[in-house]
């Protein structure tokens, strides 16, 4: 990595542990996929449109070092 995409995963690492902190994610960090690795995320949300603005604002998507998609659970339940 560069020292620009360095500082910005720096950026996105703080983002999602503040949104861990503020009660917003369920649970969050890198996926062991054989084909490479990538992020998982699962938000507490109001609505589809509050995810995408998560997602928007994470400084590693500012930065263009990171894209997201947004998938919704169907009939999820939590403990």
């Amino acid at each position: 990595m560069t020292a620009d995409e360095q500082q910005a995963m720096a950026g996105h690492q703080d983002y999602w542990r503040d949104l861990l902190a503020a009660g917003r994610v369920v649970v969050y960090g890198p996926v062991a996929d054989p084909e490479g690795v990538w992020g998982l995320g699962v938000l507490r949300a109001a609505d589809r449109a509050e995810v995408l603005e998560i997602g928007r604002r994470d400084p590693s998507v500012l930065a263009g070092v990171n894209t997201f998609e947004v998938f919704e659970i169907m009939g999820g339940t939590t403990g």
